[in-house]
């Protein structure tokens, strides 16, 4: 076995840390805002201490009456802020942590939104370029093909049809891959009834479909939908045949449905 070098053990340490730091600062906040209530618990009788002596000095000072007056909140700070000290470099230690943690997922949700947008935009081209050189046709073909393979992949069992009372024919749902029970009619009519709501509202979610067509909600549908800056919904039909002969109706999505869709 290939002895790992302490140059290579500490890149990978490195690299893991660089991975992790979101975490890793969130962490070393969330235990640092902790012990900052720890730290400000301990130093409060200490304080209250301070300030008794204080008051005590200054009461039997010389030319003191030895009548012990209360204390100014200026002089609150200056008596006992030594005191605090420790903790305010912890809580502010702390919070610097949860802000760089904030800011670094920040940073990398952008990268990643931007890669999205360029891989989109990519697909769509691609996209484009195949309908231009092999035609509407074939390139349906293509996509009758992907969704065949689809089906084979996730077959039909037929205690997990879901029966939406819409119809009769089989259709499956690329995204949740989903068996149930619609119509093709009215599948369009519910897609018909989301656009115009998108014109309204100038977007719509995932579940907002499922529910249109009778399917339950899933725990991304409120995560993902549709903007009407990137279009409106659109939706792919191929009519397949299971192993047992039953014809499928096969559902995919022209324009694939987003994260942060309500900002466009």
């Amino acid at each position: 076995m290939k002895k790992l070098s302490l140059q290579t053990i500490v890149r990978n340490v490195r690299t893991a840390a660089d991975e992790r730091s979101p975490e890793i600062l969130t962490g070393i906040g969330i235990a640092g805002m902790i012990i900052t209530v720890v730290m400000t618990a301990r130093a409060t009788p200490k304080a209250c201490q301070c300030i008794d002596n204080e008051k005590y000095e200054r009461a039997y000072a010389d030319g003191a009456d030895g009548f012990v007056r209360d204390l100014k909140p200026i002089d609150y700070v200056k008596v006992t802020w030594r005191c605090y000290l420790p903790a305010a470099i912890t809580g502010t230690l702390s919070i610097a942590c949860l802000i760089g943690g904030s800011s670094v997922n920040h940073k990398r949700n952008a990268a990643l939104a931007t890669a999205y947008t360029l891989s989109e935009t990519a697909l769509k081209e691609y996209k484009n370029k195949v309908v231009e050189t092999i035609g509407e046709k074939k390139e349906q073909s293509v996509r009758d093909a992907i969704a065949k393979d689809k089906l084979v992949r996730n077959p039909v069992k037929s205690n997990e049809v879901v029966i939406t009372g819409k119809g009769e024919t089989l259709c499956y749902d690329s995204i949740s891959g989903r068996y149930f029970k619609s119509d093709i009619d009215k599948i369009k009519k519910a897609l018909n009834e989301l656009n115009k709501q998108m014109l309204e509202e100038m977007y719509v979610s995932l579940n907002d479909f499922y529910y249109a067509i009778g399917l339950k909600s899933t725990s991304l549908g409120d995560d993902l939908g549709w903007n009407i800056d990137r279009g409106l919904l659109e939706l792919d039909f191929s009519a397949q045949l299971m192993e047992n002969g039953e014809p499928c109706l096969a559902i995919d999505y022209r324009i694939q449905p987003k994260h942060n869709f309500s900002l466009a």
